[in-house]
Protein backbone atom coordinates (compact mmCIF):
# COMPACT_ATOMS: atom_id res chain seq x y z
CA UNK A 1 0.00 0.00 0.00
CA UNK A 2 2.82 2.26 1.07
CA UNK A 3 4.27 1.74 -2.46
CA UNK A 4 1.62 1.99 -4.49
CA UNK A 5 0.66 5.52 -2.57
CA UNK A 6 4.80 6.54 -3.85
CA UNK A 7 4.05 5.55 -6.87
CA UNK A 8 1.16 7.99 -7.34
CA UNK A 9 2.57 11.17 -5.99
CA UNK A 10 6.29 10.24 -8.03
CA UNK A 11 4.03 9.78 -11.08
CA UNK A 12 2.40 13.59 -10.28
CA UNK A 13 5.40 14.79 -9.46
CA UNK A 14 6.72 13.84 -12.79
CA UNK A 15 3.53 14.32 -14.64
CA UNK A 16 4.05 18.08 -13.13
CA UNK A 17 7.69 18.77 -13.78
CA UNK A 18 7.33 17.21 -17.45
CA UNK A 19 3.92 19.73 -17.74
CA UNK A 20 6.32 22.63 -16.55
CA UNK A 21 9.09 21.77 -18.56
CA UNK A 22 7.28 21.31 -21.66
CA UNK A 23 5.37 24.52 -21.39
CA UNK A 24 8.38 26.61 -20.93
CA UNK A 25 9.92 24.70 -24.17
CA UNK A 26 6.76 25.86 -26.35
CA UNK A 27 6.46 29.10 -24.87
CA UNK A 28 10.22 29.67 -25.69
CA UNK A 29 10.07 27.96 -29.10
CA UNK A 30 6.78 30.79 -29.95
CA UNK A 31 8.81 33.39 -28.95
CA UNK A 32 7.98 37.19 -30.28
CA UNK A 33 5.17 35.07 -32.43
CA UNK A 34 3.03 34.57 -29.54
CA UNK A 35 3.09 38.05 -29.07
CA UNK A 36 2.13 38.95 -32.53
CA UNK A 37 -0.34 36.11 -32.40
CA UNK A 38 -2.35 37.89 -28.94
CA UNK A 39 -1.45 40.94 -30.43
CA UNK A 40 -2.50 41.24 -33.95
CA UNK A 41 -5.59 38.81 -33.98
CA UNK A 42 -7.34 39.67 -31.45
CA UNK A 43 -9.34 42.74 -32.54
CA UNK A 44 -12.48 41.65 -31.55
CA UNK A 45 -14.16 39.72 -28.76
CA UNK A 46 -14.43 36.53 -31.24
CA UNK A 47 -10.82 36.57 -32.80
CA UNK A 48 -9.50 37.09 -29.63
CA UNK A 49 -11.24 34.07 -28.41
CA UNK A 50 -9.84 32.78 -31.32
CA UNK A 51 -6.71 33.27 -30.82
CA UNK A 52 -6.54 32.38 -26.97
CA UNK A 53 -7.36 28.64 -28.21
CA UNK A 54 -4.86 28.87 -30.72
CA UNK A 55 -2.03 30.13 -28.15
CA UNK A 56 -2.84 28.11 -25.50
CA UNK A 57 -2.92 24.84 -27.24
CA UNK A 58 -0.02 25.98 -28.56
CA UNK A 59 1.85 26.57 -25.10
CA UNK A 60 -0.10 24.53 -23.16
CA UNK A 61 -0.61 27.14 -20.41
CA UNK A 62 -3.58 28.62 -19.96
CA UNK A 63 -1.92 31.18 -17.18
CA UNK A 64 1.09 31.67 -19.24
CA UNK A 65 -1.74 33.28 -21.80
CA UNK A 66 -3.61 34.79 -19.00
CA UNK A 67 -0.56 36.55 -17.80
CA UNK A 68 0.67 37.73 -21.31
CA UNK A 69 -2.89 39.34 -22.00
CA UNK A 70 -2.53 41.43 -19.25
CA UNK A 71 1.02 42.87 -19.87
CA UNK A 72 -0.58 43.63 -23.34
CA UNK A 73 -3.52 45.48 -21.95
CA UNK A 74 -1.32 47.21 -19.30
CA UNK A 75 0.96 48.20 -22.02
CA UNK A 76 -2.23 49.48 -24.06
CA UNK A 77 -1.52 46.60 -26.97
CA UNK A 78 -4.93 45.26 -26.83
CA UNK A 79 -7.81 46.46 -24.79
CA UNK A 80 -9.57 45.24 -21.85
CA UNK A 81 -12.79 43.43 -24.12
CA UNK A 82 -10.43 41.97 -26.39
CA UNK A 83 -8.43 40.85 -23.40
CA UNK A 84 -11.81 39.10 -22.30
CA UNK A 85 -11.81 36.92 -25.58
CA UNK A 86 -8.47 35.50 -24.94
CA UNK A 87 -9.56 34.69 -21.82
CA UNK A 88 -12.57 32.33 -23.05
CA UNK A 89 -10.27 30.99 -25.35
CA UNK A 90 -7.64 29.89 -23.40
CA UNK A 91 -10.22 27.97 -21.13
CA UNK A 92 -11.16 26.36 -24.12
CA UNK A 93 -7.47 25.59 -24.89
CA UNK A 94 -6.19 24.14 -21.49
CA UNK A 95 -8.61 21.28 -22.07
CA UNK A 96 -6.58 19.93 -25.07
CA UNK A 97 -3.83 18.48 -22.60
CA UNK A 98 -7.15 16.29 -21.83
CA UNK A 99 -7.45 15.36 -25.18
CA UNK A 100 -3.58 14.60 -25.14
CA UNK A 101 -3.86 12.46 -21.78
CA UNK A 102 -6.68 10.71 -23.26
CA UNK A 103 -5.73 9.15 -26.54
CA UNK A 104 -2.21 9.52 -26.34
CA UNK A 105 -1.38 9.12 -22.72
CA UNK A 106 -4.59 6.61 -21.91
CA UNK A 107 -5.34 4.83 -24.79
CA UNK A 108 -2.29 4.07 -26.87
CA UNK A 109 -0.02 4.35 -23.44
CA UNK A 110 2.77 5.27 -24.86
CA UNK A 111 4.51 5.75 -21.21
CA UNK A 112 7.32 2.88 -22.05
CA UNK A 113 7.87 4.25 -25.28
CA UNK A 114 8.97 7.70 -23.93
CA UNK A 115 11.11 6.53 -21.37
CA UNK A 116 13.72 6.27 -24.26
CA UNK A 117 12.56 9.14 -26.14
CA UNK A 118 13.30 10.82 -22.33
CA UNK A 119 17.03 9.22 -22.49
CA UNK A 120 17.54 10.70 -26.29
CA UNK A 121 16.36 13.86 -25.23
CA UNK A 122 18.42 14.11 -22.12
CA UNK A 123 21.53 13.57 -24.14
CA UNK A 124 20.96 16.18 -26.65
CA UNK A 125 20.39 18.66 -23.87
CA UNK A 126 23.52 17.69 -22.59
CA UNK A 127 25.54 17.64 -25.80
CA UNK A 128 23.88 19.85 -27.82
CA UNK A 129 23.12 23.44 -28.03
CA UNK A 130 20.51 26.48 -29.16
CA UNK A 131 18.08 25.67 -31.25
CA UNK A 132 18.31 21.65 -30.68
CA UNK A 133 18.75 21.69 -26.87
CA UNK A 134 15.05 24.01 -27.43
CA UNK A 135 13.21 21.11 -28.77
CA UNK A 136 14.66 18.28 -26.99
CA UNK A 137 13.82 20.33 -23.98
CA UNK A 138 10.50 20.15 -24.79
CA UNK A 139 10.16 16.89 -26.23
CA UNK A 140 11.79 15.64 -22.55
CA UNK A 141 9.22 17.03 -21.04
CA UNK A 142 6.23 15.46 -22.72
CA UNK A 143 7.94 12.14 -22.14
CA UNK A 144 8.32 12.64 -18.39
CA UNK A 145 4.30 13.38 -18.41
CA UNK A 146 3.70 10.73 -20.39
CA UNK A 147 6.25 8.65 -17.56
CA UNK A 148 4.59 10.38 -14.97
CA UNK A 149 1.02 8.86 -16.67
CA UNK A 150 2.09 5.50 -16.63
CA UNK A 151 3.56 5.67 -13.08
CA UNK A 152 -0.27 6.95 -12.07
CA UNK A 153 -1.95 4.28 -13.94
CA UNK A 154 0.69 1.56 -12.60
CA UNK A 155 -0.54 1.71 -9.23
CA UNK A 156 -4.71 1.44 -10.08
CA UNK A 157 -4.53 -1.33 -7.48
CA UNK A 158 -4.97 1.73 -4.71
CA UNK A 159 -7.48 3.62 -5.95
CA UNK A 160 -8.90 0.09 -6.49
CA UNK A 161 -8.74 -0.84 -2.91
CA UNK A 162 -9.90 2.20 -1.18
CA UNK A 163 -11.30 4.97 -3.71
CA UNK A 164 -14.50 3.10 -5.46
CA UNK A 165 -17.59 4.88 -6.56
CA UNK A 166 -19.18 3.97 -3.32
CA UNK A 167 -16.55 5.70 -0.91
CA UNK A 168 -17.40 8.61 -2.60
CA UNK A 169 -20.28 10.92 -2.46
CA UNK A 170 -23.62 9.38 -4.32
CA UNK A 171 -25.09 10.67 -7.85
CA UNK A 172 -27.27 12.77 -6.12
CA UNK A 173 -27.15 16.76 -6.55
CA UNK A 174 -25.98 17.05 -2.87
CA UNK A 175 -23.28 14.57 -3.57
CA UNK A 176 -22.55 16.18 -7.00
CA UNK A 177 -21.79 19.58 -5.51
CA UNK A 178 -19.74 17.73 -3.05
CA UNK A 179 -17.78 16.47 -5.62
CA UNK A 180 -17.38 19.56 -7.59
CA UNK A 181 -16.07 20.43 -4.18
CA UNK A 182 -13.44 17.86 -4.06
CA UNK A 183 -12.19 19.36 -7.77
CA UNK A 184 -11.71 22.34 -5.89
CA UNK A 185 -9.87 21.51 -3.69
CA UNK A 186 -7.66 18.88 -5.65
CA UNK A 187 -6.46 21.03 -8.32
CA UNK A 188 -5.69 23.89 -5.06
CA UNK A 189 -3.59 21.27 -4.14
CA UNK A 190 -1.49 20.09 -7.12
CA UNK A 191 -1.75 24.15 -8.61
CA UNK A 192 -2.12 22.43 -11.78
CA UNK A 193 -5.73 21.52 -13.53
CA UNK A 194 -4.31 19.88 -16.01
CA UNK A 195 -2.80 17.21 -13.42
CA UNK A 196 -5.92 17.16 -11.73
CA UNK A 197 -7.93 16.19 -15.37
CA UNK A 198 -5.33 13.86 -15.77
CA UNK A 199 -5.54 11.53 -12.26
CA UNK A 200 -9.65 12.30 -12.70
CA UNK A 201 -8.64 10.49 -16.12
CA UNK A 202 -6.95 7.86 -14.52
CA UNK A 203 -9.37 7.33 -11.62
CA UNK A 204 -12.02 7.01 -14.25
CA UNK A 205 -10.20 4.55 -16.69
CA UNK A 206 -9.95 1.96 -14.01
CA UNK A 207 -12.99 2.24 -12.84
CA UNK A 208 -12.68 4.00 -9.48
CA UNK A 209 -14.98 6.46 -9.79
CA UNK A 210 -18.20 7.05 -12.24
CA UNK A 211 -18.54 8.90 -15.45
CA UNK A 212 -20.98 11.34 -13.64
CA UNK A 213 -18.68 11.19 -10.54
CA UNK A 214 -15.83 12.53 -12.82
CA UNK A 215 -17.91 14.86 -14.44
CA UNK A 216 -18.50 16.72 -11.31
CA UNK A 217 -15.03 16.79 -10.43
CA UNK A 218 -14.30 18.01 -13.46
CA UNK A 219 -16.63 20.78 -13.02
CA UNK A 220 -14.82 21.55 -9.56
CA UNK A 221 -11.47 21.45 -11.25
CA UNK A 222 -12.16 24.01 -13.91
CA UNK A 223 -12.99 26.45 -10.90
CA UNK A 224 -10.51 25.26 -9.28
CA UNK A 225 -7.96 26.49 -11.59
CA UNK A 226 -9.14 30.19 -11.15
CA UNK A 227 -7.17 29.99 -7.91
CA UNK A 228 -3.81 30.42 -9.08
CA UNK A 229 -4.52 33.62 -10.73
CA UNK A 230 -6.40 34.88 -8.15
CA UNK A 231 -3.51 34.76 -5.69
CA UNK A 232 -1.26 35.80 -8.63
CA UNK A 233 -3.88 39.20 -8.66
CA UNK A 234 -3.80 40.05 -5.06
CA UNK A 235 0.40 41.85 -5.58
CA UNK A 236 -1.01 42.54 -8.53
CA UNK A 237 -2.22 45.31 -10.63
CA UNK A 238 -5.67 46.61 -11.98
CA UNK A 239 -5.75 44.80 -14.87
CA UNK A 240 -4.20 41.60 -13.70
CA UNK A 241 -7.20 41.77 -10.58
CA UNK A 242 -9.60 42.41 -13.67
CA UNK A 243 -8.57 39.26 -15.53
CA UNK A 244 -8.69 37.15 -12.27
CA UNK A 245 -12.34 38.03 -11.69
CA UNK A 246 -13.20 37.70 -15.04
CA UNK A 247 -11.63 34.35 -14.91
CA UNK A 248 -13.68 33.37 -11.65
CA UNK A 249 -17.04 34.63 -13.23
CA UNK A 250 -16.76 32.77 -16.51
CA UNK A 251 -15.68 29.37 -14.58
CA UNK A 252 -18.44 29.68 -12.22
CA UNK A 253 -20.83 31.03 -14.58
CA UNK A 254 -20.14 28.04 -17.11
CA UNK A 255 -19.85 25.68 -13.80
CA UNK A 256 -23.58 26.38 -13.46
CA UNK A 257 -24.21 25.90 -17.06
CA UNK A 258 -22.81 22.78 -17.43
CA UNK A 259 -24.66 21.43 -13.91
CA UNK A 260 -27.93 20.84 -14.24
CA UNK A 261 -27.07 19.43 -17.60
CA UNK A 262 -24.84 16.55 -17.04
CA UNK A 263 -27.45 13.98 -16.98
CA UNK A 264 -29.45 15.42 -19.99
CA UNK A 265 -25.77 15.35 -21.83
CA UNK A 266 -24.60 11.71 -20.83
CA UNK A 267 -26.17 9.86 -23.34
CA UNK A 268 -25.24 12.23 -26.02
CA UNK A 269 -21.52 12.58 -24.81
CA UNK A 270 -21.38 8.50 -25.30
CA UNK A 271 -22.85 8.40 -28.64
CA UNK A 272 -20.26 10.48 -30.64
CA UNK A 273 -18.19 9.68 -33.50
CA UNK A 274 -15.23 10.58 -31.47
CA UNK A 275 -15.76 7.59 -29.47
CA UNK A 276 -18.38 6.36 -27.22
CA UNK A 277 -16.65 5.36 -23.82
CA UNK A 278 -16.37 7.33 -20.44
CA UNK A 279 -12.92 9.14 -21.34
CA UNK A 280 -14.04 10.37 -24.70
CA UNK A 281 -17.47 11.58 -23.06
CA UNK A 282 -15.33 13.10 -20.36
CA UNK A 283 -13.21 15.20 -22.06
CA UNK A 284 -16.06 16.09 -25.13
CA UNK A 285 -17.94 17.50 -21.46
CA UNK A 286 -14.82 19.13 -20.53
CA UNK A 287 -14.06 21.21 -23.93
CA UNK A 288 -17.90 21.48 -24.34
CA UNK A 289 -19.42 23.45 -21.39
CA UNK A 290 -16.35 25.83 -21.65
CA UNK A 291 -17.00 26.25 -25.46
CA UNK A 292 -20.96 26.99 -24.35
CA UNK A 293 -19.54 29.14 -21.82
CA UNK A 294 -17.28 31.21 -24.62
CA UNK A 295 -20.49 31.69 -26.77
CA UNK A 296 -22.58 32.51 -23.73
CA UNK A 297 -20.60 35.56 -22.64
CA UNK A 298 -19.20 36.60 -26.40
CA UNK A 299 -22.04 38.74 -27.32
CA UNK A 300 -22.11 40.19 -23.44
CA UNK A 301 -18.46 40.80 -23.64
CA UNK A 302 -19.12 44.60 -23.37
CA UNK A 303 -21.57 44.61 -20.81
CA UNK A 304 -19.54 42.48 -19.12
CA UNK A 305 -15.96 44.47 -19.41
CA UNK A 306 -18.04 47.26 -17.84
CA UNK A 307 -19.19 45.17 -14.63
CA UNK A 308 -15.57 44.21 -14.29
CA UNK A 309 -14.76 48.06 -14.14
CA UNK A 310 -17.26 48.69 -11.86
CA UNK A 311 -16.14 45.70 -9.52
CA UNK A 312 -12.46 46.19 -9.60
CA UNK A 313 -12.13 50.53 -9.53
CA UNK A 314 -9.36 52.52 -10.82
CA UNK A 315 -7.05 53.62 -8.36
CA UNK A 316 -4.60 56.73 -7.49
CA UNK A 317 -2.06 55.35 -10.64
CA UNK A 318 1.50 56.63 -10.96
CA UNK A 319 3.69 56.58 -13.84
CA UNK A 320 5.09 53.12 -12.15
CA UNK A 321 1.32 51.58 -11.78
CA UNK A 322 1.67 49.25 -15.09
CA UNK A 323 4.80 47.80 -13.47
CA UNK A 324 2.76 44.47 -11.96
CA UNK A 325 5.19 42.26 -10.59
CA UNK A 326 3.48 39.35 -11.32
CA UNK A 327 3.99 39.85 -14.46
CA UNK A 328 7.65 38.71 -14.52
CA UNK A 329 6.27 35.05 -14.61
CA UNK A 330 6.49 35.91 -18.30
CA UNK A 331 9.08 37.79 -19.42
CA UNK A 332 7.28 39.03 -22.99
CA UNK A 333 4.13 40.65 -20.81
CA UNK A 334 7.17 41.89 -18.86
CA UNK A 335 8.86 43.67 -20.71
CA UNK A 336 5.88 45.03 -22.69
CA UNK A 337 4.78 46.64 -19.63
CA UNK A 338 8.28 47.87 -18.75
CA UNK A 339 8.26 49.47 -22.45
CA UNK A 340 5.11 51.09 -21.92
CA UNK A 341 6.21 52.57 -18.24
CA UNK A 342 9.57 53.94 -20.17
CA UNK A 343 7.79 55.46 -22.93
CA UNK A 344 5.02 57.15 -20.16
CA UNK A 345 7.75 58.50 -18.54
CA UNK A 346 9.51 59.96 -21.93
CA UNK A 347 6.19 61.88 -22.64
CA UNK A 348 6.36 63.48 -19.32
CA UNK A 349 9.39 64.53 -19.42
CA UNK A 350 9.36 66.25 -23.19
CA UNK A 351 6.12 67.95 -22.78
CA UNK A 352 7.87 69.51 -19.22
CA UNK A 353 10.82 70.38 -21.11
CA UNK A 354 8.92 71.51 -24.76
CA UNK A 355 6.56 73.47 -22.08
CA UNK A 356 9.66 75.52 -20.48
CA UNK A 357 11.11 76.33 -23.62
CA UNK A 358 9.71 79.64 -25.43
CA UNK A 359 7.87 80.71 -27.09
CA UNK A 360 5.88 80.40 -24.11
CA UNK A 361 7.47 79.33 -21.60
CA UNK A 362 4.77 77.69 -18.48
CA UNK A 363 7.60 76.13 -15.52
CA UNK A 364 4.45 74.15 -13.94
CA UNK A 365 4.90 70.78 -15.65
CA UNK A 366 8.62 71.11 -14.86
CA UNK A 367 7.95 71.44 -11.03
CA UNK A 368 5.71 68.36 -10.66
CA UNK A 369 8.77 65.88 -11.93
CA UNK A 370 10.53 65.29 -8.45
CA UNK A 371 6.98 63.99 -7.04
CA UNK A 372 6.80 61.55 -9.93
CA UNK A 373 9.79 60.76 -12.15
CA UNK A 374 12.78 59.92 -9.68
CA UNK A 375 10.44 57.10 -8.04
CA UNK A 376 9.33 55.71 -11.42
CA UNK A 377 12.96 55.54 -12.75
CA UNK A 378 14.05 53.88 -9.72
CA UNK A 379 11.09 51.07 -9.97
CA UNK A 380 11.66 50.67 -13.60
CA UNK A 381 15.32 49.73 -12.78
CA UNK A 382 14.44 47.19 -10.09
CA UNK A 383 11.80 45.47 -12.06
CA UNK A 384 14.02 44.96 -15.39
CA UNK A 385 16.75 44.12 -12.86
CA UNK A 386 13.98 41.12 -11.82
CA UNK A 387 13.34 39.91 -15.07
CA UNK A 388 14.94 36.55 -16.27
CA UNK A 389 14.68 35.91 -19.73
CA UNK A 390 14.80 32.83 -21.46
CA UNK A 391 17.82 31.64 -23.12
CA UNK A 392 18.11 31.63 -27.22
CA UNK A 393 15.49 34.35 -27.46
CA UNK A 394 17.49 36.94 -29.38
CA UNK A 395 14.80 39.63 -29.80
CA UNK A 396 13.63 39.40 -26.06
CA UNK A 397 16.91 39.73 -25.00
CA UNK A 398 17.74 43.20 -27.50
CA UNK A 399 14.54 44.31 -26.23
CA UNK A 400 15.86 44.19 -22.88
CA UNK A 401 19.00 45.83 -24.09
CA UNK A 402 17.51 48.63 -25.50
CA UNK A 403 15.11 49.47 -22.40
CA UNK A 404 18.56 49.46 -20.21
CA UNK A 405 20.11 52.11 -23.00
CA UNK A 406 16.70 54.35 -22.68
CA UNK A 407 16.69 53.79 -18.97
CA UNK A 408 20.20 55.54 -18.87
CA UNK A 409 18.89 58.31 -21.03
CA UNK A 410 15.75 58.61 -19.35
CA UNK A 411 17.88 59.46 -16.05
CA UNK A 412 20.51 61.59 -17.82
CA UNK A 413 17.64 63.66 -19.51
CA UNK A 414 15.57 64.53 -16.20
CA UNK A 415 19.20 64.99 -14.17
CA UNK A 416 19.78 68.00 -16.32
CA UNK A 417 16.32 69.59 -16.00
CA UNK A 418 17.30 69.33 -12.38
CA UNK A 419 19.17 72.62 -13.36
CA UNK A 420 16.65 75.58 -14.15
CA UNK A 421 19.69 78.19 -14.68
CA UNK A 422 19.85 77.42 -18.25
CA UNK A 423 16.02 78.31 -19.06
CA UNK A 424 16.46 82.16 -17.83
CA UNK A 425 19.70 82.93 -20.09
CA UNK A 426 17.55 81.00 -23.16
CA UNK A 427 14.93 83.56 -22.58
CA UNK A 428 17.06 86.83 -22.61
CA UNK A 429 19.36 85.83 -25.87
CA UNK A 430 17.79 86.01 -29.11
CA UNK A 431 19.54 83.53 -30.73
CA UNK A 432 19.28 81.00 -28.08
CA UNK A 433 15.46 81.46 -27.88
CA UNK A 434 15.41 80.11 -31.89
CA UNK A 435 17.40 76.93 -31.04
CA UNK A 436 14.63 76.29 -28.16
CA UNK A 437 12.06 77.12 -30.09
CA UNK A 438 12.83 74.37 -32.72
CA UNK A 439 13.36 71.64 -30.04
CA UNK A 440 10.11 72.83 -27.99
CA UNK A 441 8.21 71.95 -31.03
CA UNK A 442 9.89 68.55 -31.81
CA UNK A 443 9.30 67.47 -28.34
CA UNK A 444 5.51 68.76 -28.36
CA UNK A 445 5.13 66.92 -31.84
CA UNK A 446 3.18 63.68 -31.19
CA UNK A 447 6.07 61.39 -32.61
CA UNK A 448 9.18 62.61 -33.27
CA UNK A 449 12.08 60.38 -34.82
CA UNK A 450 15.48 59.68 -33.40
CA UNK A 451 17.05 61.00 -36.67
CA UNK A 452 15.11 64.32 -36.46
CA UNK A 453 16.09 64.78 -32.68
CA UNK A 454 19.78 63.87 -33.97
CA UNK A 455 19.94 65.91 -36.90
CA UNK A 456 18.47 69.29 -34.06
CA UNK A 457 21.58 67.84 -31.81
CA UNK A 458 23.73 68.43 -34.71
CA UNK A 459 22.56 71.79 -35.08
CA UNK A 460 22.30 73.20 -31.77
CA UNK A 461 25.87 72.03 -31.54
CA UNK A 462 27.48 73.33 -34.30
CA UNK A 463 25.66 76.53 -33.16
CA UNK A 464 27.42 76.36 -29.87
CA UNK A 465 30.79 76.06 -31.42
CA UNK A 466 29.78 78.98 -33.69
CA UNK A 467 28.48 80.80 -30.67
CA UNK A 468 31.45 80.48 -28.44
CA UNK A 469 33.58 81.97 -31.35
CA UNK A 470 31.41 84.57 -31.27
CA UNK A 471 30.97 85.33 -27.29
CA UNK A 472 35.05 85.49 -27.71
CA UNK A 473 35.16 87.69 -29.99
CA UNK A 474 32.37 89.63 -28.13
CA UNK A 475 35.29 89.50 -24.43
CA UNK A 476 37.59 90.89 -26.88
CA UNK A 477 34.82 93.76 -27.19
CA UNK A 478 34.70 93.92 -23.71
CA UNK A 479 31.41 91.85 -22.84
CA UNK A 480 31.64 90.13 -19.15
CA UNK A 481 32.81 86.97 -19.00
CA UNK A 482 30.55 85.34 -16.46
CA UNK A 483 27.50 86.53 -19.40
CA UNK A 484 29.70 84.46 -21.67
CA UNK A 485 30.05 81.87 -20.10
CA UNK A 486 26.40 81.49 -19.17
CA UNK A 487 25.26 81.52 -22.79
CA UNK A 488 27.45 79.06 -23.85
CA UNK A 489 26.70 76.45 -21.27
CA UNK A 490 23.19 77.05 -21.97
CA UNK A 491 23.31 75.97 -25.45
CA UNK A 492 25.22 72.85 -24.47
CA UNK A 493 22.70 71.97 -22.34
CA UNK A 494 19.90 72.39 -25.16
CA UNK A 495 22.20 70.42 -27.36
CA UNK A 496 22.75 67.72 -24.41
CA UNK A 497 18.80 67.22 -24.08
CA UNK A 498 18.46 66.96 -27.66
CA UNK A 499 20.99 64.28 -28.12
CA UNK A 500 19.18 62.28 -25.19
CA UNK A 501 15.76 62.84 -26.45
CA UNK A 502 17.39 61.11 -29.97
CA UNK A 503 18.80 58.70 -27.53
CA UNK A 504 15.40 57.79 -26.58
CA UNK A 505 13.62 57.59 -29.36
CA UNK A 506 16.02 55.30 -30.68
CA UNK A 507 16.00 52.97 -28.37
CA UNK A 508 12.00 53.54 -27.23
CA UNK A 509 10.54 54.23 -30.73
CA UNK A 510 6.60 54.69 -30.47
CA UNK A 511 4.34 52.75 -30.24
Amino acid sequence: MTGDILTVLGGIGLFLVGMKIMTEALRDAAGSGLRDLLTRFTTTPLRGTLTGIGATALIQSSTATSVMTVGFVGAGLMSFPQALGVLYGANIGTTVTGWIVTFLGLKLQIGLLAQPVLFVAALAMVLGRGRPVRVAKGVAGAAMLFIGLDLMQGAATLAEGWITPDRLPGDSPGGRLMLIGLGFALVSVVQSSSAGMAITLVLLGGGAITFAQAAAITIGLNIGTTITALLAALGGGRAMRQTALANLLFNVVTAALAFPLLDGLAPLLHATAAGQDDLTALVLFHTGFNVAGALLFLPLTPRFAALLDHLVPEGPAGLAAGLDPTLRAEPEAALAAAEKVGADVARVLFAALGSALPPDPDLRPLATLPQQVPDTLEKLETYLAAIRLPEGQRALHDRFAALLHALDHLQRFHARLERHSPLDVIGSDARLRRAAVVLAGRLRAPQTSDAQFQRLAGLIDRRARIYRQRTLQQRLAGAKVQDLFDRTDAMRWLARLADHAAAIARYMPPD
